[in-house]
């Protein structure tokens, strides 16, 4: 899907997810959903537990596979594009760090596995450390964090290798209520500084207008309403 700017030039969208279904046991789990996202932008998925948010969050990651339907990322149809090979990365609920791993090993977890070479792996650990805030915990293990530094060690790894395109599920459900506020104003910063689109997975309404710059509802597998938070 195209769009015309005010400088009239033909833009396409980052995202471009067209009539998207899947089934689990002949039970639909997403239904003909039909979504643009923008580069740069957040957007929120907003809905109960079981409304096919998370499904759509694994079919953009390749993790589940569409019944039928397109995910265009940057121009790109993902259907025959493998997980690794997507110019995306996903944060899980529930961080997913290794715990025998050090902070440093678990954000150059995915570079060392790519190849890269150990100078610009160390370099680019540095790099997102610092952005995190987390310059002096390389050493720690994921046991030794507190639940917000273990987040931000979750959110160094997944944006280590610079997806086009980064997917959080639930981000901040671990968090309590005092941190999970100011961690809102963290990640929306952080966005804004790195220019990374954003899609968070959320039934946490405060929190989806706290950080999207658009928001989509759905429920029973639908996507029922887009709009900005106002």
């Amino acid at each position: 899907m195209a769009r015309l700017d005010g400088k009239s030039r033909t833009m396409s969208p980052l995202l471009d997810i067209k009539n998207i279904c899947k089934s689990f046991d002949a039970l639909p789990a997403v239904n003909n959903l039909n979504l643009t996202v923008e580069a740069g932008e957040i957007f929120c998925l907003l809905g109960p537990s079981g409304c096919g948010k998370t499904t759509m969050l694994r079919m953009l990651a390749g993790l589940e596979t569409p019944d039928s339907g397109h995910i265009i990322i940057d121009g790109r149809d993902m259907g025959s594009v493998s997980p690794a090979e997507r110019p995306v990365n996903i944060m899980f609920q529930n961080y997913a760090l290794f715990p025998h791993l050090t902070v440093a090993e678990n954000v150059g977890y995915g570079l060392r596995r790519d190849g890269v070479h150990p100078a610009a792996l160390t370099n680019r650990v540095e790099e997102l450390l610092h952005l995190v805030r987390l310059t002096g915990f390389e050493g720690r293990k994921p046991e030794s964090l507190s639940g917000g530094q273990r987040q931000r060690t979750a959110l160094a790894r997944a944006l280590a290798r610079r997806p086009k395109l980064l997917l959080l599920d639930e981000p901040l459900a671990a968090l309590d209520r005092k941190l999970r506020e100011e961690t809102q104003i963290e990640l929306v910063a952080l966005q804004r500084q790195l220019g990374t689109s954003f899609i968070v997975v959320t039934h946490d309404q405060d929190e989806a207008m706290s950080l999207a710059s658009r928001i989509g509802i759905m429920n029973e597998g639908y996507l029922i309403q887009t709009g900005t938070p106002q």
